[in-house]
């Protein structure tokens, strides 16, 4: 199908247009606000997946949309949380570093929790999951395209500052393509779980943006530092939670286990906005 090619060719363009907006100077920000940078990966990865995990036990959904759920949790944030970060008055800086570590540290995770995933609410059922073939993958279509476009920018950083916005944009349309897809081809699945995934979904984003400002208040950071972890917490790379269900499910076109990612990636703005206006002016100081 053609879905098959389109879909991580267009994953890997969204994450080349991460790597274009990126500098050798966001990755050394590690040292220079290492404090800040700890958090925003520790809740990333571990807090985002514990919440959904705790949610999952309060509510029944069935074992596919569960696991979809946990797969878009250990997705990292997606390449929108940077404007977001921007518009909310959290630190940009922080939020584009936390973007580009916790991507590629993604490769690592993503494939282990995945087949912990997998086991834990499928069961038997579950699809074998290959940890190093989906790792490859994903170094191939996510660290790949940020590192060429990270050289590109590096390399010719006149031209980059010229079509950065039409590569976002193309790199937002895309995005929006893959969703609509993925909804449209498992629509009878979608309408069938709406009722009970999307009060989950929109719950865990709710949930993830509250406590992203509270933990960093308590660990002494500024609010928009807070601001910035709590919306990089809360907006998943859903196109990459989209096709790491289709590496799972090892079938053609796009899989019930990217429903909850596809879901996500519409629920995610109704949530977000909204609510990080309402932390901002809570914590802008």
């Amino acid at each position: 199908m053609l879905i098959d090619v389109a879909l991580p060719l267009s994953l890997a363009f969204i994450m080349f247009s991460l790597g274009f907006g990126l500098t050798f100077a966001d990755f050394g920000r590690v040292l220079t606000m290492p404090k800040a940078v700890l958090t925003g990966v520790v809740m990333q990865i571990v807090a985002v997946p514990l919440v959904a995990y705790l949610l999952l036990f309060i509510f029944n959904l069935p074992p596919a949309m569960a696991f979809g759920v946990m797969i878009l949790s250990f997705c990292p944030g997606g390449v929108t949380s940077n404007i977001l970060t921007k518009l909310a008055g959290g630190t940009v800086a922080l939020s584009i570093t936390l973007t580009a570590v916790v991507s590629l540290l993604s490769v690592v995770t993503v494939p282990i929790l995945v087949a912990w995933a997998g086991a834990t609410f499928l069961g038997e059922a579950a699809p074998e999951v290959n940890v190093l073939g989906i790792g490859m993958s994903m170094f191939a279509i996510t660290a790949v395209p940020v590192i060429i476009g990270l050289l590109t920018r590096w390399v010719a950083s006149g031209v980059a500052d010229k079509i950065e916005k039409i590569v976002s944009a193309v790199a937002l349309v895309l995005f929006l393509v893959i969703v609509a897809a993925a909804l449209a081809t498992n629509w009878d699945l979608f309408m069938a779980n709406i009722w009970t995934l999307g009060p989950v979904l929109m719950l865990l984003n709710a949930i993830l943006l509250v406590l992203g400002v509270y933990v960093a208040r308590a660990l002494g950071l500024s609010g928009p530092d807070g601001l910035c972890i709590s919306v990089e917490m809360g907006v998943q790379n859903a196109t990459l939670g989209i096709t790491v269900a289709g590496m799972v499910a090892q079938a053609s076109g796009i899989p019930e286990f990217a429903v909850p990612a596809a879901l996500y990636g519409i629920t995610m703005y109704i949530v977000t906005i909204p609510g990080m206006f309402i932390l901002k002016r809570r914590f802008r100081e």
